[in-house]
């Protein structure tokens, strides 16, 4: 597939700046390692709404940045989480007296991310309130529910009411009541590409995708491919298992790559079903929260009563709506955070040798644990940890390897700031919690439980639900067993290769993906886990 870019790994910032030809927003100006999007006649006089997430699903979310809808976005990399930097950024720009919403999705990355910014600007003396969007219901209730279109109407609903001056709790309350009532499936004929190389697609010329995420996910069954009325029946039958009431909006979303023309035949497919009878409100057909360029529809509803109907109806300006006039980008001053590095550079040359020995493993190890990857996920897990290995290296000089508390705070810290994804908040949790554990008692085993069983709380997973807990649980009681690095390493070993049978979880990616797909592959961040292991035994 050929794409309208410069460098791949410019799209987002370049997208963005393209964007800011509109006159009403503006970015903070330590873009892009920060890339919030804001509207620039702000004043903090009102409740901000603040939503964002992974790149690659444009408009959403830069594009409803406006007034009457977000006041900021905060955009990571291609499906990638924003930093939890970035959103105390925005939080710390947008937020007055009145406080601010954060709009997450129900994935572990922006929960985890938004969550942790959340907790710190509390901190800070801000204001601060979330709603989590779970309005997936291709999975049904029992699994985790991932956020789609259907947040669309939180966004229109929270800055509507921002902008009539209603108070946080009360904004709060009525976007939660839009969240339990939005639903949404999607279905698609072909997977999005990514500008990076060319991928093979899983789908044969005669099958469909119904119940896809907007990662690259599979979906939930393969369905034969069919007329544009048969499709759209059977994603509009299973959304009618939760629309037993009278009234609906209706958001008829293009995921990227259905062109103009057949959108229309599948609104007029839709205006076919008996759900069509109870739709009073349409939002599209057009590109709302995409996929890159899946060639692939979404269908969202709303049950309707009088507030949230006038909510979807007031007026709002966001260039993904109307037309605006061009104009040049700008900037403003971006607020200034915490230094990353808290501590003072000591020595010892045994832990700085391991140090560098696992980030120079885990820089080369990226193309192996993207394949792998690649399986069961969005293809980006070695470059994640890739990342982790350059920054740590980049600071090998300035660590304070006297001290394990320090160190370990210290390595908290940058994963937190520098790394993207869930893994960088997920291993900030870790070894944060594993160093404040130190500065009690100097067992290095128990502070490392300790800190696993932050991640844990944080991030909801356990050990035998396939994550990266899977490979630290027994490799940390084997360090606090007082086991040789070989038995710690073998004990890793045996709980990354665990994964590998591990196909039904309720938790996490894998809990989208089908049992074929997980069979006989080990979990990408379990097998890293592992390999470091065995490089601490191999250098020892």
């Amino acid at each position: 597939m050929k794409f309208f870019i410069n460098e791949a790994d410019e799209v987002v910032n370049e997208g963005i700046e393209g964007l800011l030809t509109n006159p009403r927003l503006t970015r903070l100006n330590n873009f892009p390692e920060v890339r919030v999007v804001l509207r620039k006649d702000w004043d903090k006089s009102k409740v901000a709404i603040i939503s964002g997430g992974g790149s690659g699903h444009e408009p959403t979310h830069a594009g409803f940045v406006g007034k009457g809808m977000l006041t900021a976005a905060v955009c990571g990399d291609i499906f990638a989480s924003p930093s939890v930097d970035a959103v105390l950024s925005a939080i710390i720009a947008t937020a007055g007296d009145k406080g601010c919403l954060l709009v997450i999705k129900n994935y572990t990355g922006d929960r985890l991310n938004f969550g942790l910014a959340a907790e710190q600007a509390r901190e800070m003396g801000y204001k601060v309130e979330t709603i989590i969007v779970g309005d997936d219901i291709a999975l049904g209730e029992e699994t985790e529910q991932r956020g789609l279109a259907g947040t669309l109407f939180v966004h229109k609903t929270a800055g509507f009411l921002s902008e009539e001056g209603k108070s946080l709790q009360e904004i709060l309350d009525q976007t939660k009541k839009v969240a339990q009532n939005s639903y949404s499936i999607g279905l698609s004929l072909e997977e999005g590409q990514k500008f990076q190389g060319k991928e093979e697609s899983r789908l044969s010329e005669s099958e469909a995708e119904l119940g896809l995420g907007i990662h690259g996910e599979p979906g939930v069954e393969k369905i034969a491919v069919g007329k544009a009325d048969e499709l759209m029946e059977t994603a509009v039958e299973k959304l009618q298992e939760y629309t037993s009431g009278t009234e609906y909006a209706l958001i008829l979303n293009n995921l990227g790559s259905v062109t103009p023309v057949e959108m229309n035949v599948l609104l007029n497919s839709f205006s076919k079903t008996s759900l069509a009878k109870k739709t009073k409100l349409l939002v599209g057909p057009g590109s709302f929260m995409t996929s890159l360029n899946m060639k692939g529809f979404s269908l969202s509803v709303l049950e309707l009563d009088k507030e949230i109907k006038n909510a979807l109806l007031a007026a709002c300006e966001p260039a993904s709506w109307f037309i605006t006039e061009y104009g040049e980008s700008s900037s403003i001053e971006s607020p200034k955070l915490p230094e990353t590095l808290p501590f003072n550079a000591s020595e010892n040359s045994e832990t700085r040798k391991w140090i560098k020995q696992i980030s120079e493993e885990l820089v080369n190890i990226k193309d192996e644990i993207n394949a792998l990857d690649e399986k069961v996920g969005d293809g980006d897990a070695g470059s994640t940890f890739a990342s982790a290995g350059k920054n740590m290296l980049e600071v090998i000089d300035s660590l304070p390897y006297a001290k394990n508390s320090e160190l370990f705070i210290s390595i908290g810290r940058i994963f937190s700031r520098e790394i993207g994804g869930s893994s960088g908040v997920l291993f900030s949790l870790l070894f944060t919690g594993a160093g404040n554990a130190l500065k009690e008692n100097d067992d290095l085993g128990k502070a490392l439980l300790s800190g696993l069983d932050k991640m844990k709380d944080y991030g909801g997973a356990k050990q035998g639900e396939r994550t990266m807990i899977d490979a630290l649980q027994p490799a940390f009681e084997a360090i606090a067993n007082g086991d040789t690095m070989a038995k710690i390493a073998q004990a890793a070993r045996k709980g990354a290769d665990a994964t590998k049978e591990i196909t039904n979880t309720k938790f996490g990616r894998s809990s989208y993906l089908s049992e074929d797909s997980l069979k006989n592959v080990p979990d990408p961040g379990a097998e890293v886990v592992a390999r470091v292991f065995e490089k601490l035994e191999e250098i020892q």
